[in-house]
């Protein structure tokens, strides 16, 4: 994977499609509130649910899913970066979150 298809969490253009391929208690606790998830191994069968033609920025916790998840999407003729860093990098960079728990939004 060269340079061109990652990027850092301040890369992200704003309003930009976030996918999150987090596992579902890791969204549950704490999530960009944008974001579409999608967990890694779901991804296949529900690939109809990304447009090919519209740039997707992918994440999970550290980037090394989204990497994976970033790599198979370029080969299906997707545009898709991957987000250095995933969520770690999100929350030290202050980034927003939200939960689905009602509790204070965490990365697990």
């Amino acid at each position: 994977m060269s340079d061109f298809h990652t990027v850092t969490v301040s890369g992200i253009p704003e309003g930009a499609k976030i996918l999150d391929v987090r596992e579902d208690y890791e969204w549950v606790a704490g999530h960009a509130e944008r974001a579409l998830h999608i967990p890694m191994d779901q991804l296949p069968a529900r690939l109809e649910e990304l447009d090919p033609d519209e740039d997707v920025y992918v994440t999970c916790r550290t980037g090394g899913r989204s990497l994976r998840a970033t790599q198979w999407l370029v080969g299906q003729g997707y545009s898709a970066m991957n987000v250095a860093g995933g969520m770690d990098q999100w929350l030290e960079t202050g980034m927003p979150l939200v939960s689905d728990n009602g509790l204070k939004p965490v990365i697990l």
